[in-house]
């Protein structure tokens, strides 16, 4: 038995297709069935149902998989440990940022990054949180930025910044002659929201404390970005909530539909989080002082109250 045949196993377990899996591990296909194969041989039993379209895990392989994933992650981590030692600041570095954080921050970061530590080959995916917090467990992400708390088991987050919420108040609504907004002004029937999967519905749904789900309300319209709520709002559809660094990038004139809230101002609370066994502390600690030191100039909000973006039953 060997590492490389466990990479391969996976690769298998993940594409439910050898010759996806051999792409992905790059080995020809009967390379990698053969590698399998032997696997299987030695252990006697079959990991794989080949007769199943897409291929399925036996029983057995279901409890294989599961070892090997942590085989081959603290086999990763050898080389993790090395460069730990020696202080390297480099190799490959797999990033999860969630949609709502990726298009303010990574151009706010990512030069300044790329720049100070060349050695390290960043891996940036757009992901929501639950898969995000999937990828950590799973060793598939070293780290990830994501909106905070989010009370998961053996996960460590790291606070990068709190970023307040700004209300979007087109002329035509109730609230627009306000010059700040109190929380307790908000209905959500009036609040446009981003779809479902996004963290910061969540957290607006939680702001406005409702005893009723969105679903009842008898107006539902949502929307995958921000921009997109903006324009709605602008044609009357109602008002929306965005995070303080997409109000930058607004035009002049849609600047002055932007209402603060009385302090303490609703905010989420923005983190790079990651699993409690990860190795690559170095590089982990050179993100979140990059960016803490970027975000400074922008953002200099205190007085603030942290919004859960967690799902409230």
């Amino acid at each position: 038995m060997t590492i490389t045949q466990l990479h391969y196993v996976l690769a298998v377990a993940e594409y439910q297709n050898f010759t996806k899996a051999a792409q992905k591990v790059f080995v020809t296909q009967p390379t990698l069935s053969m590698q399998i194969q032997k696997l299987e041989e030695e252990l006697k039993i079959q990991i794989f149902d080949r007769s199943k379209k897409p291929i399925e895990l036996t029983d057995v392989g279901r409890k294989i998989v599961h070892q090997a994933k942590n085989i081959v992650n603290e086999s990763d981590r050898i080389k993790d440990i090395v460069d730990q030692q020696k202080g390297f600041i480099g190799g490959e570095f797999r990033l999860g940022i969630i949609p709502t954080v990726m298009p303010t921050l990574l151009p706010m970061f990512l030069r300044n990054f790329t720049n100070k530590y060349p050695k390290v080959k960043l891996k940036i995916e757009e992901l929501h949180t639950e898969a995000i917090i999937e990828k950590l467990k799973d060793g598939h992400l070293d780290a990830a930025i994501a909106a905070t708390p989010l009370e998961q088991e053996n996960i460590k987050e790291w606070a990068l910044y709190y970023e307040p919420f700004v209300a979007y108040v087109p002329p035509s609504h109730p609230l627009y002659p306000n010059k700040k907004l109190n929380v307790d002004d908000l209905n959500i029937d009036q609040i446009l929201l981003l779809e479902d999967g996004h963290c910061f519905k969540e957290g607006i749904l939680n702001l406005c404390k409702t005893n009723k789900t969105y679903e009842e309300s008898s107006f539902q319209l949502e929307s995958g970005s921000f921009e997109t709520l903006v324009k709605l709002s602008n044609e009357g559809m109602g008002m929306t909530l965005l995070p303080y660094l997409h109000t930058l990038d607004l035009h002049e004139k849609e600047m002055g539909n932007l209402k603060m809230f009385e302090e303490p101002a609703p905010a989420r609370s923005v983190s790079i989080i990651f699993h409690k066994s990860e190795l690559k502390i170095q590089i982990i600690e050179a993100l979140h002082q990059i960016i803490a030191g970027v975000i400074k100039g922008a953002i200099a909000f205190q007085n603030v109250k942290i919004i859960s973006p967690l799902h409230k039953k």
